[in-house]
């Protein structure tokens, strides 16, 4: 059983069932609904989640049902029936031990930002640099 909730803390959520996959996903869906260069999900079967509080959907797409924390726009779960069906994709980095879940793949790169590809060549700081 994985735990996890949206910024806020207005929605929780538990999961459990075996991990279908876990992928960062780079497609242009997923980075515009985020903001973000890539989305890390991982995916259960639909039935095994359980969660706490209000949430809303979008969809962003056909056939795609994104859902949010209606508070502070936290994505935490997606459903796409006509390619996953009967699963649940968990945006990963909302669960409460997200750093002892590592994805495995990245996906969907054919739509990958091109700068993604030097990104690890940039400088690293600990904290806000210069600040």
């Amino acid at each position: 059983m994985l735990k996890g909730g949206c910024h806020c803390g207005a929605v929780r959520y538990e999961i459990s069932g075996e991990v279908a996959h876990h992928a960062i996903c780079h497609c242009s869906d997923c980075r515009r609904s985020a903001g973000v260069a890539g989305v890390s999900w991982i995916c259960f079967p639909a039935e095994g989640l359980r969660f706490d509080g209000e949430v809303r959907s979008y969809a962003s797409s056909e056939g795609v049902e994104r859902q949010f924390c209606p508070n502070c726009g936290t994505g935490l779960y997606y459903y796409n029936e006509g390619v996953l069906p009967g699963l649940v994709d968990i945006q990963s980095a909302t669960l409460d031990d997200a750093g002892d879940h590592p994805p495995s793949a990245h996906i969907q790169m054919a739509e990958a930002l091109p700068w993604e590809a030097t990104a690890h060549e940039l400088p690293r700081f600990d904290r806000y640099p210069g600040g």
